[in-house]
């Protein structure tokens, strides 16, 4: 029988070799003190540093801390996913691993949900002031659309540091969305929730993995699984196009008639490019929303795991793994697939 544990801290790794170390120094203490029991779980998202290999070495002195590799790099979100889906505490917490949201709030996490009796803990950053310009701004667009297309429950300042109780993460684990946005999810599911400030931090090593295209990939992601607002758009810009045309047809017919017309294409041209490029936006916003619904018609996981250092087998891999290898080997031979070519 799987083992209950008080607080499961899930944080998704993509290439933090070099944060992981002062991560975990950090991590370890803050929860220790807390005097509860807990696991870490360290889902590894397809990394091609020695992200994988220096957990297991980590792991040899903190037997609560749980690795979980994936078979590719799925996201950020659909880490989590599978973080949520290895989950076996009452609460859990999810972190990333940057450090610039601080582990040492997650005590104050914790006790809120019992002083509160409430279901979900956001971690509300008051101060942002590390993050450049460019990030405050592009991030405040992001929620100030969010709110208005999804609801105004939408904070703009929790991402995804947020405590949960397990009644939340079963239904989140239920939900058949492939492509989850929880910063989204989560608040719409109606749970009783309070929040906890903290001052967001800089990055402790390494690059953000947010970049700017993954930033827009993700603002598709939120507006085509939680609103069909985009399709009332499109409608609205065939609408205006349609009456725009008229418009035309009907300075066309007069300017005929009165023998005021005049060889030339302008008009024409600019009417051309008119409904091209409208046709051309519809026509994106509907594939967005047919590509999601043809990836849900697949039917295909959205990870593999290729091990799990929690296996009920200590010396075998996960059965998706394929083999009977040792963790310790498993992650190594996944270090070496993964190594970038010289």
């Amino acid at each position: 029988m799987p083992q209950v544990v008080t607080l499961s801290v899930v944080t998704p790794m993509f290439n933090e070799r070099e944060a992981v170390d002062q991560f975990v120094g950090r991590l370890r203490p803050a929860l220790d003190g807390l005097g509860e029991s807990y696991e870490v779980i360290a889902v590894d998202d397809g990394s091609r540093d020695a992200t994988v290999s220096r957990l297991m070495q980590l792991r040899v002195d903190w037997p609560q801390l749980r690795v979980v590799a994936l078979r590719r790099n799925v996201g950020h979100q659909t880490a989590l996913r599978a973080g949520l889906k290895a989950s076996r505490g009452e609460y859990i917490v999810s972190i990333d691993a940057d450090l610039q949201d601080p582990p040492e709030t997650i005590g104050e996490m914790l006790a809120a949900a019992r002083r509160d009796k409430v279901d979900v803990v956001y971690g509300v950053r008051s101060d942002r002031s590390t993050d450049t310009a460019f990030k405050r701004n592009t991030a405040g667009l992001y929620y100030w659309v969010m709110r208005r297309l999804v609801g105004p429950w939408v904070s703009d300042q929790a991402g995804d540091f947020r405590l949960m109780s397990r009644a939340v993460v079963d239904v989140l684990n239920d939900l058949p969305e492939p492509r989850p946005v929880y910063r989204l999810v989560v608040p719409s599911l109606g749970f009783s929730s309070t929040e906890v400030s903290y001052v967001r931090e800089e990055r402790v090593a390494g690059e953000t993995k947010y970049p700017l295209s993954r930033m827009i990939r993700l603002t598709f992601d939120s507006i085509t699984g939680f609103s069909a607002s985009p399709l009332k758009i499109a409608t609205w810009l065939g609408l205006l196009s349609f009456l725009l045309c008229v418009a035309l047809i009907v300075t066309g017919l007069v300017a005929w008639g009165t023998g005021a017309t005049v060889p030339g294409w302008t008009s024409l041209y600019i009417a051309v490019l008119l409904l091209g490029g409208v046709q051309l936006i519809c026509l994106g916003l509907l594939g967005e929303y047919v590509g999601r619904i043809y990836a849900a018609s697949q039917g295909r996981p959205a990870f593999l795991v290729a091990f799990d250092t929690a296996a009920p087998t200590p010396q075998t891999a996960h059965p998706l793994s394929g083999g009977p290898l040792t963790v310790e080997i498993e992650a190594a031979e996944l270090d070496r697939e993964r190594a970038p070519i010289a």
